[in-house]
């Protein structure tokens, strides 16, 4: 008589939950994945996973259900066990998680990397971080960029954020700025995608990682991985770089999974060395001894400019931000409101009073967000309700700190300054001197 199949529940948030069904999972006839349950992201949980992407074994698909479901899926679903799969939260939030499905009767598991990690043919430089908005992406750009400038072909995966038609997300590539209205690409998506295309850069993202590899594999010398959150790589990589921010000195030994990056790392970018204390600094140059002393210790800035940023001086400015690093991130400033103070903003205007729709939600999850703007946009509902909030505001200027050109997504009836920001190393040792050997040696 055969074993009953262990019947599983993945937490996740449209993302590393998928990527763990599909590698863990899938083809695993010992297992029955009987739900998905999906939190952080507005509307992204009461979908399915669908049957065209989940395998033999699910031929009707997988449900997804809201995370404040999760006991009650226990319960009713006689749940063996539960699999933690999502990023950039406390240590604290995830025990709290394992208490609550421990009390409910089922097993608590974390992924490890041994079995998530897929193995590329092409060398693999990854670049992770302890929490978001750290600085991966302009990281990511100047590796990028360092390697071009070296003669190689570079294809970036980015870590995925599958928002959409699931379906037809398993597997994207992004050359142009069409392909991202043909993909109905949300805010956050066309921030990350939008700057690689800028520097010719296909980047790559989806649902089915080993089918996204085989494709950048065609095209590429050498792999980028690009990663969300503080999560860690989807491939193995031949060299692990990972982000610290200093503003939040500490958080690298108290956020899952950052920690397993940080104590993975081969070499470790201390960004933002300009903008904060040198105390804070110095705390992470000494957890970096105390947990990695191995690693490679690079300091970098990123430093803010605003074309006609003097446009900026004496106004009163509604500041737009980057939405992963103001809500899940935690972050109480970003590149926008340092280009407000740079240059001499009178005041930063504070968008409450004018919120729409969904922003009003955005703000009570996250009230720590204060005077700053999300650029909110998982779909055309909050970027409508984006749009509106800014338009309404009492304000003289906008000032565009989040990494697209906004005014090409929705219509800001207002004047506005964009802000770029890319990373510059301080000193020795920098990018240049670790990437030596993936540009000497056959990719």
């Amino acid at each position: 008589m055969s074993k009953p199949r262990k019947r599983i529940l993945i937490m996740g948030a449209g993302g590393r939950d998928f990527h763990v069904f599909n590698t863990r999972f899938k083809n695993e006839a010992g297992y029955e994945v009987v739900a998905f349950t999906a939190t952080q992201i507005p509307g992204i949980d009461n979908k399915t996973f669908p049957a065209s992407l989940s395998g033999e074994l699910y031929p009707n698909g997988i449900p997804i259900f809201p995370e404040s479901r999760l006991r009650d899926l226990i319960r009713d679903e006689s749940i063996d066990a539960v699999v933690f799969a999502y990023s950039d939260v406390s240590h604290e939030y995830v025990m709290h998680q394992a208490s609550s499905v421990i009390s409910a009767g089922a097993d608590f598991w974390l992924s490890g990397v041994s079995g998530s990690m897929i193995r590329s043919r092409k060398k693999v430089i990854s670049v992770c971080a302890v929490r978001t908005g750290c600085g991966k992406s302009q990281t990511s750009r100047k590796i990028a960029r360092i390697l071009q400038n070296h003669g190689k072909k570079v294809g970036v995966i980015r870590h995925p954020m599958p928002y959409g038609n699931l379906a037809k997300q398993r597997v994207q590539k992004f050359s142009t700025l069409a392909d991202l209205e043909s993909q109905d690409c949300t805010i956050e998506e066309m921030e990350e995608y939008e700057p690689y295309i800028a520097m010719g850069c296909p980047i790559f993202a989806g649902i089915d990682y080993e089918a996204i590899l085989q494709e950048a594999e065609k095209e590429a010398d050498i792999i980028v991985w690009d990663g969300g959150n503080n999560d860690f790589s989807f491939y193995l990589p031949d060299l692990e770089i990972v982000v610290v921010d200093p503003h939040r000195a500490g958080d690298e030994l108290l956020y899952y999974p950052g920690e397993v990056n940080f104590k993975r790392a081969d070499v470790i970018v201390i960004n933002k060395v300009d903008t904060c204390e040198d105390s804070a600094v110095q705390l992470v140059k000494q957890n970096i001894q105390a947990c990695n002393n191995s690693a490679i210790v690079i300091e970098a800035r990123s430093p803010v400019f605003a074309e006609q940023g003097q446009t900026i001086s004496g106004k009163r400015v509604l500041v737009v931000e980057d939405g992963p690093t103001l809500t899940h991130g935690g972050m109480t400033f970003g590149a926008g409101s340092l280009a407000a103070k740079q240059y001499g903003a009178k005041e930063i205007v504070d968008p409450r009073p004018w919120l729409a729709g969904t922003l009003i939600d955005t703000f009570e999850k996250y009230p720590k967000i204060g005077n700053l703007l999300p650029a909110m946009g998982y779909g055309k509902e909050q970027i409508k309700d984006l749009e509106q909030t800014i338009n309404a505001s009492d304000c003289d200027l906008v000032v565009i700190g989040t990494p697209i050109d906004l005014t090409r997504v929705i219509d800001i009836q207002k004047p506005s300054v964009r802000v770029t920001y890319e990373l510059e190393e301080v000193g020795t040792p920098n990018l240049e001197m670790v990437l030596k050997p993936f540009m000497s040696n056959p990719a």
